[in-house]
């Protein structure tokens, strides 16, 4: 059995049904091409019979992309499989993807089909699909919650009507691995023919564990795995496609199977999704998260000095991130602030590494993390509150095109404070204005990130910022139950940072 495993990516299909991640025809071109570079096999562009904007989004995907499959879905239904193909009839490599449930409560409750019908109507729309486009894919929808010999039936009249791949789908995340790889190993240990043919899994994520049991599936003999970029999907997503991907990869001692993905571009497709959707990518998302690289504890930044495999199995470099990054915070060591400052351009003693770090230590019980400003400015021996050039005593916003932003901001330890005002575009960027004019320092936003920290309406919210000033960016935090507020602080705090290292005495 070949060791060849083909990634089919659903992303701008499956993945495009989870909340919130709907794209426009544009949108679904840029995210196609993207996943052509990552060297997809299998695109599946959408359901045609959907819409007519849906229809020519999959056909423009079709007549785009050059090298991947692009599939059509279509239920068993003669003008479903008739639309998906002519949508994808102008692709280099048309397929149709047909799909009908197989399990009892499917069946009978939403079907309203007896076992027969559901078999002879397999069988007329594989046959429908097979004489429209070369290549026809099957799937019995929950085929995990269906009776294994009812499935080897099903897919036998499936094979025999001229499918040429076979989807044994986990529609509602209810398996678990030792499960569906009996599934598998059953169903193409009891059809006919079944080298003949491709068989898949596409696994949903409601139990944690659609990349499980996707390796599984492989593990049982399935052949292409159906996924999607970041794992989005309905309810609780799909396999994600970066992790099931990098698993076969970095385990071929247990999984000595190949895919033709292009690794180095992962991290470009999780965020060229994640731009497109809006939907942010976990910090704590395995491969692409940006934690997934990140180290804070200093046991674990001391070993990642000496051998970076103690606590890395695979590098951020191989799946096109940046380098590893030791993050400074409450749980660092010595060796990582050492680190750090060395990587900085400071080379310092022991006794200076000893000093530093109870001022490093007291910083970082304040704040969650340390960055690369705060540290020079401990380096130059400022204390966090001396960085402090200007502080905000009251901002108010009005309008919203243009908007107006009045500040007050207090220098030092001055008596009297100073209140300038300004427009802007928002009110974000009317109160950054308006703080530029007070301090005199003009920044470049080049990021601005504003996530809640506390539930509710009146959650509290963290701003972040960078901004560049001179050339040199400077990044900026700040916190409150007005986000307005949080990304002046953030703002404010990024000026502060530039004024305390440029001048360093005030």
């Amino acid at each position: 059995m070949s060791t060849r495993v083909e990634i089919f990516d659903t992303t701008l299909r499956d993945g495009e049904q989870s909340p919130g991640a709907s794209m426009d025809d544009n949108q679904k071109i840029e995210m196609a091409l993207q996943l052509e570079k990552l060297g997809v096999d299998i695109i599946e562009a959408g359901f045609p019979i959907a819409s007519q904007q849906e229809f020519e989004g999959v056909q423009r995907v079709a007549r785009t992309v050059k090298n991947p499959r692009v599939a059509g879905l279509a239920r068993t239904v003669k003008a479903d499989i008739e639309r998906a193909a002519e949508a994808v009839s102008v692709a280099n490599h048309p397929v149709v993807h047909t799909f009908l449930a197989t399990s009892p409560i499917h069946m009978e409750y939403k079907l309203r089909m007896t076992p027969d019908q559901v078999v002879e109507e397999v069988d007329g729309a594989v046959r429908l699909a097979k004489s429209l486009v070369p290549r026809v894919e099957f799937s019995c929808e929950d085929s995990t919650r269906s009776e294994w010999d009812f499935l080897v039936r099903v897919v036998q009249k499936a094979v025999d009507a001229g499918a040429d791949v076979i989807n044994l789908p986990d529609t509602t995340g209810y398996t678990t691995p030792s499960e569906i790889q009996g599934m598998f190993e059953h169903v193409i240990g009891h059809v006919e023919r079944a080298n003949h043919v491709l068989f898949s899994c596409h696994n949903h994520n409601d139990l944690g564990l659609a990349v499980a049991n996707a390796l599984a599936a492989v593990r049982g003999g399935a052949r292409q795995i159906e996924c999607t970029v970041n794992g989005i999907g309905e309810r609780a997503g799909n396999t994600a496609l970066e992790e099931v991907v990098m698993a076969l990869d970095t385990r071929k001692d247990v999984m000595p199977y190949e895919t033709g993905i292009n690794h180095k571009e992962i991290a470009n497709s999780s965020m060229t999704l994640s731009n497109i959707t809006g939907l942010v990518v976990p910090f704590n998302k395995p491969i692409v998260g940006r934690n997934a690289f990140a180290h804070e504890s200093g046991i674990h930044q001391h070993g990642m000095i000496a051998n970076q495999t103690t606590y890395e199995i695979m590098t951020p470099e191989s799946v096109g991130r940046a380098k590893t990054e030791l993050v400074l915070g409450k749980h660092s060591g010595k060796a990582g602030l050492s680190k750090r400052c060395e990587e900085l351009g400071f080379d310092l003693s022991k006794d200076e590494v000893a000093e530093l770090y109870g001022k490093f230590i007291e910083l970082a019980d304040r704040k969650k993390e340390i960055f690369d400003d705060d540290l020079r400015i401990l380096l130059s021996s400022v204390r966090d509150e001396g960085f402090e050039a200007y502080s905000l005593e009251d901002i108010s916003t009005s309008g919203k095109d243009p908007a107006t932003a009045i500040v007050k901001l207090r220098r030092g330890d001055e008596k009297s404070s100073i209140t300038d005002t300004a427009t802007g575009d928002g009110p974000v960027d009317a109160a950054c204005r308006a703080i530029e004019r007070v301090t005199g320092i003009n920044g470049k936003l080049e990021d601005f990130t504003i996530r809640a920290v506390t539930p509710g309406k009146d959650a509290h919210g963290e701003a972040y910022v960078t901004v560049k000033i001179e050339n040199r960016p400077y990044t900026g935090v700040g916190a409150s139950t007005d986000i307005i507020e949080a990304g002046a602080l953030a703002y404010l705090n990024a000026i502060n940072k530039h004024l305390a290292l440029s001048h360093p005495t005030e």
